[in-house]
């Protein structure tokens, strides 16, 4: 499933191509034709992300709501073929089941997959947020919300930080390697995490997640990190790099650090990667 630092940056691209204009809005696959309907020719005044959904405010009160979940995608183009004649360009067939499309004069938008696509009120809007945790994304989000909700807790903090009310847009990842970068016991109870080390988890997302947004991808070895750092301070963009993590899908290989064998387990519906030996801190 996509992490928060993918629908910050998707929110981004659909802002880009779109927030200002009047947009053309159709369901090809046929199942999103009445949420549809009630989009088309409405301006979109903004787009942006919380967690793992992505928000799409219309003029007129009118909300979009999505998450991909496991399989969604959504593309966002220039336009890269016309219509025949006397076909309205969002009629254009394309392969795949496009569950939503956007298009103005300049962009089309495909939305393929997703778990939620539905049109909301404000009211509705904020119903989702509140039951959201705070979003290391978002400007203002208060990590004091998580905190509260962590240290009231018996479960293991590697569970805790899948769940959504309680940190948005921590996906199985991030989890992994920011509790291995922090040596924290993923089985440790959330009772039993300090506050200084529960600040330096959040801190470190709060570092690592804009990374993501600009590159593309969840970068967490210390190498790739600085030299990541330091493109974006220069150049405001962040160049591919060699996918490579601290512990993530490293079954059975030795840790990086000491050597111990990188073990897995099943929590929270993901699979957990954790060095044994390093990750003892409470």
């Amino acid at each position: 499933m996509p992490e928060g630092h993918t629908l910050h940056a998707l929110a981004g691209r659909v802002h880009h191509a779109f927030a200002g204009t009047p947009v053309a809005t159709s369901s090809p696959q046929g199942r999103f034709e009445d949420g549809a309907a009630l989009l088309d020719g409405r301006v979109m005044l903004e787009a942006s992300a919380w967690g793992k959904h992505l928000f799409a405010e219309f003029g007129g009160d009118a909300w979009l709501h999505v998450h991909l979940g496991l399989i969604g995608k959504m593309s966002v183009h220039q336009h890269r073929r016309r219509a025949a004649p006397g076909v309205p360009p969002h009629e254009v067939a394309v392969q795949g089941a496009v569950r939503l499309r956007l298009l103005n004069d300049t962009y089309v938008g495909d939305l393929r997959g997703p778990t939620q696509c539905a049109v909301v009120t404000p009211e509705e809007i904020e119903a989702v947020h509140a039951r959201l945790g705070p979003d290391p994304l978002r400007p203002g989000a208060d990590p004091e919300v998580a905190w509260r909700r962590i240290h009231r807790s018996r479960r293991p903090v590697a569970e805790l930080l899948m769940d959504q009310a309680v940190v948005a847009g921590i996906g199985n990842v991030y989890r992994c390697e920011l509790l291995f970068r922090h040596r924290v016991d993923p089985f440790r109870p959330g009772t039993e995490i300090r506050p200084a080390t529960w600040a330096a988890i959040w801190q470190d997302v709060v570092d690592l997640m804009p990374l993501g947004v600009v590159s593309g991808q969840i970068i967490t070895m210390p190498d790739q990190v600085e030299t990541a750092r330091a493109e974006y301070d220069a150049t405001g963009s962040v160049p591919p790099m060699e996918r490579r993590y601290l512990v993530y899908k490293r079954t059975g290989q030795p840790c990086r650090v000491c050597g111990s064998t990188v073990r897995t387990r099943l929590v929270a519906g993901r699979n957990l990667f954790w060095c044994g030996r390093c990750q003892r801190r409470r």
